[in-house]
């Protein structure tokens, strides 16, 4: 059966990412449930079909292994500095496995334990671990407290998971989390962040137009010509030493045939948000980036759709425009030109776009029971999400090394 693999942000507290957990499941059980055969496929996913590097961006993978995959030395398959194995609290207490993995951490590698209990049984066995990942699902659970309490007076980093709303996250920093996981991490602004003068009009028109499914390229030209910021930072981009030309571009239309509509929009995207400090939401906006892939390709699949490929592409693009902005999402919509398709679907979940926006967040969330359930009424064979999800995540991976180079946040181009 075709596994289903999905990657969750694991931030530290500066909010910069220091991991990604993989999650995997098929179509008969969801992640926790999953037997040998299940982990198996999908581990042998990430590594055969997948550039598993390119696909946590070069960070620290957190993956769950059973008994049985770490008997077969499957973690091995791994560099130590790029993985964490984690481990349910059951299986560390266990004589047999808990003599594997103190074999690995022998080798070098990082072990984390999911919901570990401080009780007795659980002491001697504490030497092997690194990490120990609480569950914030239900973040005011008063033992929460103590637990991490104790977890750090034996020097272990504490993972708070689940953190789906501001309250959890904030109880997580109290409590003295070095990491925090969840779709509330996953969309939290980094607090310097500030909206970006160029946010405040051509951008807007930008973005639909490079959008559209025929994009006009004088309308483009026109937009970016009449604002001086975006037209000193596509030339200084398209002349940079990334794209090493013989002749340098000297006008806009020029610059934008160089760098082609695809690149054109990620890099407005990123430009848009950038502060005079540098500071950037990096995971917000590739998060931006990947769900407009994701929603883009799952559209060409689904059935009765009204809206098209580019605006399903917006659609996914402009979901955390809220966020971004610091605006409710639907006062950021009112000032677009877009479809109402797309508006009902990010305010109101209404729709058949809303459906196919709710599943792609379903499946960001390893939510994999909804998220089957809306693919199946939109239409969507459920045996390509996974291999499309993963080819959204590397080309969106590629694309932004690519623009991290060529643009150089740090210094000026000569």
């Amino acid at each position: 059966m075709e596994p289903y693999i999905v990657k969750q942000t694991i931030m530290n507290k500066d909010q910069k990412a220091v991991g990604y957990e993989i999650m995997y499941a098929d179509d008969q059980v969801e992640m926790w449930q999953a037997d040998d055969t299940t982990a198996a496929n999908a581990i042998e996913t990430f590594l055969s079909s997948i550039d598993s590097d390119n696909f946590i961006g070069g960070k620290t993978a957190y993956i769950t292994f059973t008994r049985n995959l770490l008997v077969k030395n499957i973690p091995k398959m791994f560099d130590t500095d790029k993985l964490v194995i984690q481990i349910e609290d059951q299986l560390i207490t266990n004589p047999m496995s808990h003599s594997l993995i103190t074999k690995f951490k022998q080798n070098g590698y990082k072990i984390a334990v999911i919901d570990f209990e401080f009780a007795p049984r659980y002491f001697g066995v504490l030497d092997i671990v690194d990490y120990i990942k609480v569950n914030f699902k239900n973040h005011n659970d008063p033992t929460l407290e103590n637990v991490i309490r104790i977890g750090k007076s034996f020097g272990k980093g504490m993972i708070a998971y689940n953190i789906d709303c501001a309250e959890a996250y904030e109880k997580a920093k109290l409590y003295g989390c070095i990491s925090f996981q969840g779709s509330y991490v996953s969309e939290k602004m980094p607090a310097a962040l500030q909206k970006s003068k160029v946010m405040q009009g051509n951008f807007m028109m930008l973005m639909v137009a490079v959008n559209r499914d025929e994009p006009d390229i004088d309308e483009i030209e026109e937009i970016v010509s009449r604002d001086v910021n975006l037209t000193y930072a596509l030339l200084k981009l398209v002349n940079s030493a990334y794209f090493a030309l013989r002749n340098r571009a000297k006008s806009v239309k020029q610059a934008l045939v160089i760098l082609g509509l695809g690149q054109l929009k990620q890099w407005i995207y990123l430009l848009s948000f950038k502060t005079d400090d540098g500071t950037m939401p990096d995971e917000l906006i590739k998060l931006s980036f990947l769900r407009g892939s994701f929603c883009a390709e799952l559209v060409e699949f689904a059935d009765d759709m009204p809206i098209s490929r580019s605006e399903a592409y917006l659609m996914g693009m402009f979901s955390t425009l809220g966020k971004l902005m610091q605006m409710p999402i639907g006062d950021v919509l009112a000032q677009l030109p877009i479809s109402d398709d797309i508006k009902l679907a990010l305010t109101d979940h209404a729709g058949r776009s809303g459906m196919l926006y709710d599943a792609v967040i379903a499946y960001e969330n390893a939510e994999w029971t909804k998220m089957k359930e809306l693919a199946a009424e939109l239409g969507i064979p459920k045996d390509m999400i996974s291999e499309k999800y993963c080819e959204c995540v590397q080309s969106v991976n590629s694309t932004w090394d690519k623009l991290m180079q060529a643009t150089d946040f740090g210094d000026d181009e000569d």
